[in-house]
């Protein structure tokens, strides 16, 4: 028996019946066709699968759709500009190559967002080691991160500006 749902994803309202056991990933990707949240490990420990919820970024393969109920959620598609300009951490990303197979990046860039946000991380400010340890729950299998840590710099700078 489904459970009927209601919350905001990307600035949108969306109301649809779910069943209990549908984790939050899962809906995102399946039932409102949002593939850039991608699904890694199921358990947490990989973050490819990073939104934001009520602005905090969470990994959504450990919570359920039904948890989410009334939350305001992000997804990477969410993140750019209505007309297409690119946030400034994924512009970043972009400039600074902080991507190989691009598997990983969607989580890695809403967490940087977050570490920006919600972390006290600015320009300037951010060691490439303390970027490194605060991405430590984001897991990428190509880059070796340096980067990512270039990228993560350089989007904190475009984001204060």
């Amino acid at each position: 028996m489904g459970l009927q749902i209601t919350l905001t994803v990307n600035g949108e309202s969306v109301t649809r019946v779910v069943e209990p056991q549908t984790l939050l990933v899962s809906f995102i990707r399946e039932t409102l066709r949002l593939t850039g949240t991608h699904v890694g490990c199921d358990t947490g420990q990989c973050g490819a699968c990073t939104v934001h919820i009520d602005g905090r970024a969470t990994k959504s393969c450990s919570l359920l759709a039904v948890q989410a109920q009334g939350a305001a959620i992000m997804t990477i598609e969410g993140l750019a500009a209505a007309d297409g300009t690119l946030h400034p951490m994924q512009a970043a990303f972009k400039t600074c190559h902080g991507l190989q197979c691009g598997f990983c990046t969607p989580g890695m860039v809403m967490s940087a967002v977050d570490l920006v946000t919600h972390h006290g991380c600015r320009p300037g400010q951010m060691s490439e080691q303390q970027v490194r340890e605060a991405l430590e729950g984001n897991i990428c299998r190509c880059t070796g991160y340096h980067n990512i840590v270039k990228a993560v710099q350089l989007g904190a700078a475009g984001m204060a500006a």
